[in-house]
């Protein structure tokens, strides 16, 4: 048996998310088809994170183990070869057998890119989200280092787990040309946490918000304080760190 470490692209955009579902189009259900396309032998991925639908990933970490006779770099050319072109393996190696790709992620790092101008390239539209008015970066700015906390993140979720405990250790954004983008960096994130994180800067930006009111909503632990879960398509899953 030996165990293997996948690392992987994707555009998410005509996707399910990750997590494999009936009769839907997933990341996890497709690279799996792959697999067993090439070995003849039901093959179970584990990712290290579950991207939501529309969600892209610039490396995304997943990990298996077979009894596979093929050599890395041969599985990893199959691989690629009967994979869509929207799926990537970036690469492919042998690891100790205790490796497993979720359970050994120290923390993830997520990007969101908002392209502020009424005109955009039609190579950016799937992986941005447009705002055509302009917006106070500035404040943006000076509320996203407010989520640099390890707490209760639940005002930021649709998600009703009981631990919604989570350790963020990076949140900053930066302003390139027309593009601001927001990078986030946890230990885990809680479902539509980081868009509806950048919901609520965007409503800092549009002055309908104070940067001070994030402390007021993690203080009342609401969903009805933040600002909106928006769009998946300007969410990147940028890195897995081990």
């Amino acid at each position: 048996m030996r165990n293997y470490k996948l690392s992987l692209s994707y555009d998410g955009t005509d996707f399910h998310g990750w997590q494999r579902q009936p009769d839907k189009r997933t990341i996890q259900g497709v690279l799996e088809g792959s697999l067993t396309k090439i070995t003849r032998k039901k093959i179970h991925v584990i990712g290290a994170g579950r991207t939501d639908a529309g969600v892209h990933a610039q490396e995304q970490v997943a990990s298996f183990k077979e009894n596979l006779s093929l050599e890395d770099e041969e599985l990893c050319r199959a691989l690629n070869s009967v994979l869509p072109d929207e799926i990537r393996i970036n690469s492919l190696k042998r690891m100790d057998m205790d490796f497993n790709a979720r359970k050994m992620a120290k923390s993830k790092v997520y990007q969101y890119r908002i392209f502020n101008s009424p005109i955009i390239s039609p190579f950016l539209q799937r992986y941005v989200l447009q705002w055509s008015s302009p917006l106070k970066v500035k404040l943006m700015k000076e509320a996203a280092p407010l989520f640099a906390r390890e707490t209760d993140f639940r005002a930021f979720s649709s998600s009703q787990l009981q631990n919604s405990v989570r350790k963020v250790m990076r949140s900053e954004i930066e302003k390139k040309g027309d593009e601001i983008i927001y990078t986030v960096e946890a230990s885990g994130f809680l479902r539509y946490m980081v868009r509806t994180m950048v919901g609520t800067l965007l409503e800092i930006g549009k002055g309908k918000m104070p940067p001070g009111r994030i402390e007021e909503i993690f203080r009342e632990k609401k969903r009805s304080l933040a600002g909106p879960t928006i769009p998946a398509k300007g969410l990147c899953l940028i890195k897995v760190n081990y």
